[in-house]
C-alpha cells in the first residue's frame, strides 16, 4: 500500500514538473492567440456607427453577413481558390519529395536546399515577380508576341482568380515539399522489401505502404497550405483585381477604410468557423479514403 502511494505521488510530481515546464509556452499561446480571438469574438457582437461603437450585444452583424450574397460569393471564392491551390501544390510537391527521399542516395540536404532556394526571397517580391510574368506587357505576353503566336497581349492572365491560384501555388509549394519529405524519409525500407518479396509490384507497394505511411505528411502539408491561403489578402490585392479578391480583402477593408471593426470581426469569425469545419471534414474524408486504399 505504501509503495502504491509513493508511486502515485512520484507520478503526480513528475506530471507537475512537466506542466510547470510548459507553463511559459501555454501563457504565451494564451496571450498571443487566445486573447486576440476572444477580443475578435466580442467585437463581432457589437455594432459601430462610423466612429461610435455600441457595446450592446447583438447578432445584427451576423445577420448582415448571412443575408448579403456578395459576402457568400467572396467566401465561396476563397474556399475554391484555397482548395485548388492545396490540391495542385500537394500533387506537384509529392513527386519532388519522393525523388529526394527514395531516389537521391547522397547529399539529400543539398537537394532540399536547391528546392527551397526560390523561396529565400521575400513573399512580396515573389508576388510582384508573378505580376511581371503574367502582366499585359509581361514575360509570357512578350515572348508569345515575339514568336508571332499572338497579335495582341492576352488579358486573361492577370487580375482574375487564375492569377491568384498560380501565385499562391508557387508561393506555398516549399511548405508542401518539406513535411511530405519528412514522412517519406521515416518509412522503413524493409517494409517495401518485404512487400516486393511477397510479389507486390511497385504500384501496389506505393498504394499499400508508401502512401498510407506518408499520409500524415500529406495531411500536414494540406493544412499548412489551405488555412493560410484562405486568409491571404496580399496576393489577391496585387494580382487578383476586382474578380480575384477574397474574403480576407473584405475583412481588411472593414478594419481599414470602412472602419467597421464589429462587422469585420463577424466576417472573420464566420470564416474561421467555415475553415475549421472544412478542415475537420477534409481530415475525416482523407482518413476514410486512405483506409479504403489499404
Amino acid at each position: 500500500m505504501q509503495k502504491t502511494l509513493e508511486n502515485i505521488f512520484s507520478t503526480s510530481s513528475e506530471t507537475f514538473k512537466a506542466y510547470r515546464l510548459l507553463t511559459p509556452s501555454i501563457l504565451l499561446l494564451i496571450i498571443v492567440f487566445a486573447f486576440p480571438i476572444l477580443f475578435l469574438i466580442t467585437y463581432s457582437f457589437w455594432t459601430q456607427d462610423y466612429v461610435t461603437i455600441d457595446t450592446t450585444l447583438t447578432l445584427e452583424n451576423y445577420k448582415t453577413v448571412i443575408n448579403k450574397s456578395s459576402y457568400h460569393i467572396l467566401i465561396k471564392r476563397s474556399l475554391t481558390i484555397s482548395s485548388l491551390t492545396t490540391i495542385v501544390t500537394v500533387l506537384l510537391a509529392y513527386p519532388m519529395a519522393y525523388f529526394v527521399a527514395f531516389v537521391v542516395k547522397e547529399r539529400k540536404l543539398l537537394w532540399l536546399i536547391i528546392l527551397t532556394i526560390p523561396f529565400w526571397t521575400s513573399y512580396l517580391l515573389r508576388v510582384f515577380a508573378w505580376k511581371l510574368i503574367l502582366g499585359y506587357n509581361g514575360v509570357i505576353n512578350g515572348s508569345l508576341s515575339n514568336l508571332g503566336i499572338i497579335e495582341s497581349p492576352l488579358s486573361f492572365l492577370l487580375y482574375n482568380p487564375f492569377a491568384v491560384f498560380v501565385t499562391l501555388a508557387h508561393a506555398w509549394s516549399a511548405f508542401a515539399i518539406l513535411p511530405i519529405y519528412v514522412s517519406l524519409e521515416k518509412i522503413d525500407r524493409s517494409l517495401l522489401e518485404a512487400a516486393a518479396d511477397l510479389g507486390d509490384n511497385a504500384f501496389k507497394r506505393f498504394c499499400r505502404i508508401t502512401f498510407p505511411l506518408s499520409f500524415p505528411g500529406v495531411l500536414a502539408a494540406s493544412l499548412i497550405i489551405f488555412i493560410p491561403t484562405t486568409g491571404d489578402y496580399i496576393t489577391p490585392k496585387l494580382v487578383g483585381g476586382s474578380e480575384g479578391i477574397m474574403v480576407a480583402n473584405l475583412i481588411q477593408i472593414m478594419f481599414g477604410k470602412a472602419n467597421n471593426w464589429p462587422l469585420g470581426s463577424s466576417i472573420a469569425v464566420i470564416t474561421m468557423i467555415i475553415v475549421t469545419l472544412s478542415v475537420i471534414l477534409f481530415v475525416l474524408i482523407s482518413r476514410w479514403l486512405v483506409s479504403k486504399i489499404k
